[in-house]
């Protein structure tokens, strides 16, 4: 008795821009009795190595034409692929038309993804869609009841296992685990295409929005062990943790991946040609931010920021981690370090720290460039522009009676940059170039502008300090204040200065309270909200 879910593989078409393992497969086919059909440059190297292969375009009557574009685009490929074995029309009409049963499709597709990694103009990546790769996939995978369709080299070892196991047969759970992962494929393939043309146009709405990925890593569990993830490449290139190298450490969580993101893009925020910049994070929220000339510098003020939450925190720098800094660093229990680069002293001495992650990234981000920001909801997805706000001093309205220094300007400026990275409703404290206190996530205003304060108290008790750096700091609100009350909060903690967005129906209250109290106030126009 046979079992009905088992296909032969007879014939197998192959076609591959990644030659990687190429040969040695082909000859394991081959030694099972499999006839090859192949095209272009996989033809000639098989046939150069020995393997027996016939040229695709024996089996068309055609020849490649148009520099490759059209090779397998022909009924004579198709069929064989399509051509259900359990149907008496289609194998009558593949015994008409001379159309063979391709049995085994081997497809891997030009490196789009690679042209658009690379920084290719335009018609340099449009040289590099590929058309008929895709539509034998897609042929395949749909006829995956009968058809075998393999998309990387290693789908292929799966199936030369199967055959072994089963004289020359596979099985149905492995032909539709495979085409799942062809359309998978073929689909993320598309999404990168559409991206890199809408790139080029400038579209207010899509009608549709195509998101797709290459897995980079997989992970042992999620924000919780009983949920499944994996890290995900997307074809367009940002300096970061997915294409940062981890060059020691324990395997990376999914939380730690969503830390040191949050704490990387943040850093970049800070040119490295300006100042040295540290960030310290701890659940998706900076607890310490820094910037000085040195780096060293930087981490000690950051750490001592919120030493209680920088316990087990993540560390991003904005400059190539040095051997000073490094000793700091270790000295406190850190999750994760992330930097453009390390030198080996830096290295050597993070090495005794065996279970700290150290990502290096190579370059920083640029926080000015566009991009999607996606999030999942129930049945959908949001979709945004990237927050690529930037203030500068000269786009500030000073709406008091009294203009801030210019020493609470820049710790303005750098306090509206952390804030845009905090959570929402969000409250940041700063004072020469570093975070007093920050007070992120909460339901009011006012409870954000106390908690960031009480932070500070915290701080200082850890440091024995004689007061909390909140008093002479300026603050940062991330949204307009709907009262005074948090307003009065931020001036009872100390702070002599204020920069937020304005547009509240009572600014004029919130103004009045500040020109009592003698602060400087600034609006920004623009409006920093993180959820």
């Amino acid at each position: 008795m046979t079992d009905e879910t088992l296909a032969p593989v007879r014939r197998a078409l192959i076609s591959v821009s990644d030659k990687t393992g190429l040969v040695s497969r082909a000859k394991k086919l081959a030694e099972l009795g499999v006839e090859i059909i192949s095209t272009g440059g996989t033809l000639a190297t098989l046939r150069e190595s020995g393997i027996e292969a016939r040229d695709a375009s024996d089996v068309t009557g055609y020849p490649e034409m148009m520099d490759g574009r059209v090779k397998t685009l022909h009924p004579r490929i198709h069929g064989g692929l399509l051509a259900r074995r359990d149907r008496d029309d289609d194998l009558a009409a593949m015994e008409e038309h001379g159309i063979p049963a391709i049995d085994l499709l081997m497809v891997n597709l030009y490196p789009f993804e690679e042209a658009v990694a690379s920084g290719a103009d335009i018609d340099g990546c449009i040289a590099k869609i590929d058309v008929g790769g895709p539509a034998m996939i897609r042929a395949a995978a749909k006829n995956h009841v009968h058809v075998t369709v393999c998309v990387e080299g290693d789908d292929l070892e799966k199936v030369i296992a199967e055959m072994e196991a089963h004289e020359g047969q596979t099985t149905l759970g492995l032909r539709r685990y495979l085409a799942a992962k062809a359309f998978a494929r073929t689909a993320a393939y598309d999404s990168a295409i559409a991206e890199r043309l809408a790139s080029e146009v400038d579209e207010a709405d899509r009608t549709f929005f195509a998101v797709g990925g290459t897995l980079a890593q997989s992970l042992r569990y999620g924000e919780n062990p009983h949920q499944k993830a994996a890290l995900y490449a997307s074809p367009a290139p940002r300096p970061g943790i997915v294409s940062a190298k981890q060059v020691q450490g324990k395997e990376l969580s999914y939380n730690n991946l969503a830390d040191a993101d949050a704490a990387f893009e943040l850093v970049s925020e800070f040119d490295p040609e300006e100042n040295a910049a540290v960030v310290i994070v701890k659940h998706a929220n900076p607890c310490g931010v820094s910037v000085a000339d040195k780096l060293v510098a930087a981490y000690d003020r950051a750490f001592a920021a919120d030493p209680v939450s920088a316990f087990g925190g993540i560390v991003a720098l904005n400059r190539t981690l040095d051997a000073d800094t490094a000793d700091h660093i270790a000295s406190h229990f850190t999750e994760v370090v992330i930097a453009p680069a390390a030198d080996d002293a830096a290295l050597e001495i993070l090495a005794a720290k065996k279970n700290v992650r150290v990502l290096l990234t190579g370059t920083m981000a640029d926080p000015a460039e566009a991009g999607w920001s996606v999030k999942s909801v129930a049945g959908g997805l949001l979709v945004q522009s990237r927050d690529t706000g930037h203030i500068l001093p000269k786009d500030l309205k000073t709406v008091t009676e009294r203009a801030p220094s210019e020493s609470e300007l820049a710790d303005l400026i750098f306090a509206w940059r952390v804030a845009k990275h905090v959570k929402s409703n969000a409250i940041v404290y700063a004072k020469a170039g570093t975070t007093a206190g920050i007070g992120m996530g909460q339901t009011s205003r006012l409870d954000a502008a106390v908690l960031a304060a009480r932070k500070a108290e915290l701080a200082a008790k850890e440091n024995d300090w004689d007061e909390p750096r909140t008093r002479g700091s300026v603050c940062a609100s991330d949204a307009f204040f709907p009262f005074a009350d948090g307003l009065n909060a931020a001036i009872d903690a100390g702070a002599t200065a204020i920069i937020q967005p304005g547009g509240s129906i009572r600014d004029d209250e919130v103004i009045k309270a500040a020109n009592e109290a003698g602060l400087a106030m600034v609006f920004t126009g623009m409006r920093h909200f993180r959820h």
